[in-house]
């Protein structure tokens, strides 16, 4: 038995600072008391998923219980069995590749572009051969990927797009929000990205009905009766009662979310616009911190075409070649200085250990493969912007320009 304070509690959550300050505590405590009769007819998991079609312009959403899971639905819906090539991104996360090798598919993977750092869409077409199945693009730190040129590819080869916009939500391309412009896209909420369901989470949205159909069946264990729709289609019970009922159509696995999740996804998802505009302003802070500084670059973009959401702020750190000062070494200067440190980038998923050296269908995995994505990966580093106090955003911000200033900007 623990001894608990719940107004403290409370008290906590609500605060200014609160992480779940809106109607996330509220949400929940319904779906918790779903045995009272005046929140037992709540359908949280079809109202979040109503409520997130509408706000990225999707027709179909189906909740999941992580972005990983998510990825898994969507490229078997892709129809990615033994043999198929999938072409992905190296600048990205290994989940990416897991996913398609749980299928049996090969992971195919693409070098970076030297200014964005998304996948670079002259590259891709080189990779395709009769085996190529889909392409898997990544949005990464919140840019949005390059899409038409991508788009345009896939449709002259026949070839499925899915975004992992784990790291982008209210980012768009062209006006349209990244990961709705993809034939499917796959968003996680897992607990440190712009929206959470608690911890961990995601949602997959497509415009196809067939697609969604399968995502939600594999994401479902493969029920029948499920469809592309919001929500689950219920049965009379007279009709599951029968013993000479069959459940099944699809091999599929329990990848649902579940309703105390999607009740705080909701309430998030209620507020998300304030809430990545509080990181989108946040970055504002460090872009100013290294105005005119020559070693320190961030990603490029035309913002008339991109909206960027900053998942976090990142830069390509020079000041190795340029002021003989290893990326280690300025982290700890920025740390000494009273700094919150800042992220590295995550290694080539074809370089860590799970798959380093394997080979899958033609390709081995191995050092060199994509150049750029290497030297790149090595060199980033990558800021946070999910301050809630804006003044403690403010005070790292102008640590890091005092240590630029005393580097030296050139």
């Amino acid at each position: 038995y623990i001894n608990m304070n719940y107004e403290k509690i409370i008290k906590s959550i609500k605060s200014k600072k609160g992480k779940f300050n809106g109607k996330e505590l509220d949400y929940v405590l319904k779906a918790l008391d779903s045995e009272n009769s005046e929140h037992k007819e709540i359908d949280w998991l079809l109202n979040f998923e109503e409520s997130f079609a509408k706000t990225v312009g999707s027709k179909y959403s189906i909740a999941v219980n992580s972005g990983t899971s998510g990825l898994h639905a969507a490229l078997f819906a892709a129809g990615i069995s033994e043999g198929d090539e999938v072409i992905q991104p190296a600048l990205t996360v290994i989940m990416d590749a897991y996913a398609t090798i749980h299928l049996g598919g090969v992971p195919v993977f693409v070098d970076s572009d030297k200014s964005s750092w998304n996948i670079d869409p002259d590259l891709i077409e080189s990779k395709i051969t009769k085996k190529t199945k889909a392409i898997l693009t990544v949005s990464w730190f919140g840019l949005p990927v390059n899409m038409e040129p991508i788009m345009k590819i896939a449709k002259k080869h026949n070839l499925l797009v899915i975004d992992d916009s784990a790291e982008t939500f209210h980012a768009y391309y062209k006006t349209q929000f990244s990961g709705s412009n993809a034939d499917i896209g796959v968003y996680s909420f897992e607990n440190k990205k712009h929206l959470t369901s608690g911890s961990e989470g995601g949602m997959v949205v497509t415009n196809n009905e067939k697609l969604a159909t399968l995502v939600r069946k594999f994401a479902g264990i493969g029920y029948k009766h499920m469809t592309a729709s919001a929500g689950r289609t219920h049965l009379a019970k007279s009709t599951f009662q029968d013993p000479n009922y069959f459940r099944f159509d699809t091999i599929g696995l329990n990848y649902r979310m579940n309703s105390i999740s999607a009740a705080v996804g909701l309430a998030q998802l209620e507020r998300s616009e304030a809430i990545v505009n509080r990181r989108k302003s946040n970055a504002k802070y460090f872009i100013d911190a290294i105005n005119g500084c020559t070693w320190l670059v961030p990603q490029k973009f035309d913002n008339k075409l991109y909206e960027h959401s900053y998942y976090t702020f990142a830069v390509l750190y020079k000041g190795d070649e340029i002021k003989g000062i290893l990326w280690k070494e300025f982290y700890n200067q920025y740390k000494a200085a009273g700094g919150d440190g800042f992220y590295g980038n995550v290694a080539i998923p074809y370089l860590e250990p799970a798959l380093l050296n394997k080979k899958y269908g033609r390709i081995l995995l191995e050092r060199g493969l994509c150049p750029v994505a290497e030297g790149l990966q090595q060199k980033v580093m990558a800021f946070k912007t999910n301050y809630r106090d804006v003044d403690s955003c403010i005070k790292q911000a102008n640590l890091l320009k005092k240590l630029i200033d005393k580097i030296g900007r050139k």
